[in-house]
């Protein structure tokens, strides 16, 4: 049985166009609906939750840490700035990553990534995501729904130690598969902006790698699934990090990185809001809805959205810093050729509780890389249980040099 199916059968009195846009929007919170904090609950609402699934093994198994780890072919989703720092030539790497199958065992994120570095200073880089909600019984059909994003990023190092880029996303929500007479396939554009910074500091008798990253994603459009009469925004987020490479001997080296997370979208008026000025009952949606549209919530442009979503949330300071998500992992690799992970994802329960840990592996050798990556619930009856991540990754220079060898 399908997600879509799942939530059909527990919330009835739901239309078809309501059903199929907050099943998406939900998918965040239905952890959090397991917990007794109904009352407390305001998560921050947007469009096309899967663009904030991570889509790589490798930071999956550091509870989704990446935006100053060291560079990889999958830096596209958390850094594209990275990028010019890497060793090799050129990347590509394919992810895996089978979703909620606490709850159903149809829904996956289907990514590939690839780079190639133009000179000793610049890179291009794109990436594919294709988010499959599975098979849908509604009514007498079938539906498919799903979601996609193909963006291509631009690079640069500014200095041996800094450098920035630029990324542009096309954005494509198809949540009832084939249009009907409620519900429309939604459409966004969007672009990042990036920053990375990579030098050395001396810890006792050890030179170790510090750097710092920082990535604001996501910024641009809003999508419609009703064909323009209401405009959800699409997940902006500013992501901030800090890693640290401590080499203990020749052949082991230790990480440990952290990541920190805001979404940069307005929080919404509450339905106690709502109830509370207007004397409205608890199950007025259509009223509530409209009262969102009176205090102009679908109204605020992205840009505004963006500053206001740093003073907006009804309980004030506290509640803003609620919405921040925290993350760190530490990596062990010995000889640069095997790598154990671990990791924490933390979440406020008010704001969604995705409360994780992470554990992960990875071999590599000097034409491919395979990664997997495993979460464990820390929050009880979370749907994110068990969720593994696989990945593997080429590398373009590797080959290039067996098939060197070959013709000579």
């Amino acid at each position: 049985m399908s997600y879509y199916s799942w939530k059909k059968q527990n919330i009835p009195s739901m239309n078809r166009k309501s059903l199929s846009i907050l099943s998406t929007l939900l998918l965040l919170v239905v952890t959090a609906r397991a917990q007794d904090v109904k009352n407390q609950l305001n998560p921050v609402y947007y469009g096309v939750n899967s663009l904030i699934i991570a889509p790589d093994a490798r930071a999956g198994g550091l509870g989704d840490v990446g935006a100053a780890t060291d560079p990889d072919v999958n830096s596209q989703y958390w850094n594209p700035a990275k990028y010019p720092y890497n060793i090799s030539r050129a990347g590509v790497a394919v992810n895996y990553t089978p979703w909620l199958r606490q709850l159903v065992s149809d829904i996956d994120l289907a990514n590939i990534t690839g780079y190639y570095r133009i000179g000793n200073y610049d890179a291009l880089s794109a990436s594919l995501r294709y988010f499959s909600l599975g098979e849908v019984i509604a009514d007498e059909y079938t539906i498919k729904p799903y979601e996609m994003a193909v963006d291509v990023a631009y690079s640069r190092m500014l200095s041996e130690t800094f450098s920035a880029a630029v990324a542009l996303r096309y954005i494509y929500s198809d949540l009832a598969y084939k249009q009907d007479d409620e519900t429309t396939p939604g459409s966004a554009f969007a672009a990042d902006i990036a920053l990375y910074h990579n030098g050395y500091i001396n810890l006792g008798q050890r030179e170790c790698q510090l750097g710092w990253g920082l990535n604001i994603s996501n910024i641009g459009s809003k999508i419609s699934y009703d064909d323009g009469n209401t405009n959800e925004f699409i997940p902006t987020n500013l992501r901030l990090g800090a890693a640290l490479m401590v080499p203990i001997n020749e052949y082991n080296t230790f990480t440990i990185a952290a990541d920190a997370n805001k979404l940069l979208v307005p929080t919404r008026p509450t339905m106690e809001q709502y109830i509370k000025e207007k004397g409205a009952s608890e199950d007025d949606y259509s009223g509530y809805t409209s009262w969102l549209m009176d205090e102009g919530y679908y109204n605020i442009s992205p840009i505004s959205g963006i500053f206001k979503s740093f003073h907006d949330a009804p309980n004030g300071g506290k509640e803003e810093l609620q919405e921040i998500q925290w993350s760190v992992g530490m990596e062990y690799a010995y000889n640069n050729q095997f790598f154990l992970r671990a990791g924490y994802h933390y979440e406020h329960p008010n704001k969604g509780n995705r409360k994780y840990y992470t554990l992960g592996a990875g071999f590599k050798m000097s034409v491919f890389s395979i990664d997997a990556g495993y979460v464990i619930s820390a929050a009880q009856s979370n749907p994110l249980d068990q969720t593994l991540r696989f990945s593997i990754a080429f590398d373009m220079d590797g080959i290039q040099d067996i098939l060197g060898k070959r013709r000579r």
